[in-house]
């Protein structure tokens, strides 16, 4: 499905564009909603209502949120039900089959499990309708009066399904209205191919060894091979998700809105608390600003700050995945900030090296917890990169990996930004760009190895 979204892409996108620049502007929004339904019913046909009845039932949500300013109870009883609403579908589509699981290991029970999957990028989409209702609550936005405008906002194609995760009032001003500028164009379409060549090149090489760790059985390698495929899987979420995040603001540029960015070299990072603001940054800002803060932030006192940190980042592992080592790994990033807050950041920002070989470390465990499903699996790939193993594999998986590896460390730190900015203008980025893409078509139409790491959360 996530496969055949992608190739699909590439014939509708020329298409689309061509429809959508001839436009007149008053129309664009609904060539945009659309395309974005034609999309999205090509990857999920089968919840494509799903999503319009929740653009539908937020966007009457809003209206009576708006009309009874001055109405205290029933206003929040409006955006009480809104939130609900939107949580309670997440809940059920998301974490449903987990409770019944986890309820009939504990009790006894036989529960059956509801039958569904996992709607595409219903994570995110829902985070961004409810960034609309709790502003519009919070009276930080003007509610928006019309349907086609805020169905485009909420399903709009680049980042409907993996993020990066666009807040309404970043992007308000530009449905009303907004100027598709030839440079920005331009720049989008690159941005957008190098996102895929991060994704196609890089994370899908470099993910096929972990693929084949995985294969060999955890308990069978030895330690050197363990962080070998631990810091395969470390660079292959990067350039995975990373890679989307770019084509989504390419794709936004394009389009002549100006998406956020999703992140910002979080490898080079000196803590766990520098790195998290530089990973995935649109979600770190909507949990610190519709969670975080709320619950008070750290504006009550130490003790009441760690709860609420505690929560943030158990509800943050959650929000990954219905399993329990994505609780295990939000609990486990609480722990390092809790620590660092406490002690460890002022003796971090003393000691350079030693703040980044630990940081790196701290992250690399971190992707095991996460890529790790079965808590046994975990415990024996964990043991195996701890409790030394002798055992030559790792040089012939080196000798087959090492080059993407060792590109892909050299990708994700600022050295990628100076060499794109070298090379991005004129004649040589334009052969670049198209020589890129065309390889990249290329691998996917001959590919069976493909994975789009965050379209299922």
């Amino acid at each position: 499905m996530v496969f055949s979204s992608l190739l699909f892409l590439f014939w509708f996108m020329p298409l689309f564009f061509a429809v959508y620049y001839i436009t007149p502007k008053r129309a664009k929004n609904a060539v945009l909603f659309a395309g974005s339904i034609v999309f999205y019913g090509w990857g999920e046909p089968k919840y494509l209502i799903l999503i319009l009845v929740s653009v539908l039932f937020n966007y009457l949500a809003g209206l009576l949120i708006n009309a009874l300013y001055g109405r205290t109870a029933l206003r929040r009883a409006v955006f009480s039900l809104s939130v609900a609403f939107n949580t309670g579908v997440l809940f059920f589509f998301k974490y449903i089959n987990f409770f019944i699981i986890n309820i009939n290991r504990l009790a006894g029970t036989s529960i059956t499990q509801a039958d569904v999957t996992l709607p595409l990028g219903i994570s995110f989409y829902t985070f961004q309708i409810m960034s609309y209702i709790i502003d519009l609550y919070r009276e930080r936005v003007a509610v928006e009066r019309s349907f086609l405008r805020l169905g485009t906002y909420i399903v709009m194609f680049p980042q409907l399904i993996a993020g990066p995760i666009v807040v309404y009032s970043e992007v308000n001003e530009g449905l009303l209205g907004r100027r598709i500028i030839p440079g920005d164009a331009e720049e989008g379409l690159k941005l957008f191919v190098v996102g895929l060549a991060s994704k196609v090149m890089i994370a899908n090489n470099v993910g096929r060894l972990w693929n084949e760790i995985g294969e060999i059985g955890f308990s069978n390698i030895s330690t050197a091979l363990a962080w070998l495929g631990a810091i395969a899987f470390t660079l292959q979420i990067y350039f995975d998700f990373n890679g989307y995040s770019l084509m989504a603001v390419g794709l936004g540029r394009m389009l002549g809105f100006c998406f956020p960015r999703n992140f910002n070299y979080p490898y080079i990072s000196g803590s766990v608390t520098e790195f998290w603001r530089r990973w995935h940054i649109t979600l770190s800002s909507w949990f610190r600003d519709y969670l975080y803060i709320p619950l008070g932030g750290n504006r009550r006192g130490r003790l009441r700050t760690y709860v609420n940190l505690f929560i943030v980042w158990f509800v943050t592992g959650f929000w990954h995945g219905a399993d329990w080592n994505f609780i295990l790994w939000g609990i486990y990033f609480f722990i390092l900030i809790l620590l660092e807050r406490i002690f460890l950041l002022r003796f971090l920002e003393k000691h350079g090296i030693f703040s980044h070989v630990y940081t790196m470390l701290a992250v690399i465990v971190s992707w095991v917890i996460f890529a790790v499903t079965d808590l046994k699996e975990l415990g024996v790939y964990l043991g195996r990169m701890f409790l030394p193993r002798t055992g030559s594999d790792a040089l012939y998986y080196l000798g087959n990996y090492g080059f993407i590896i060792l590109l892909g460390c050299v990708l994700s730190t600022p050295a990628a930004k100076g060499l794109y900015g070298r090379v991005k203008d004129g004649l040589c980025g334009t052969v670049i760009s198209a020589v890129l893409f065309f390889l990249c078509v290329a691998y996917l139409a001959d590919a069976s190895f493909n994975p789009f790491l965050y379209f299922r959360f």
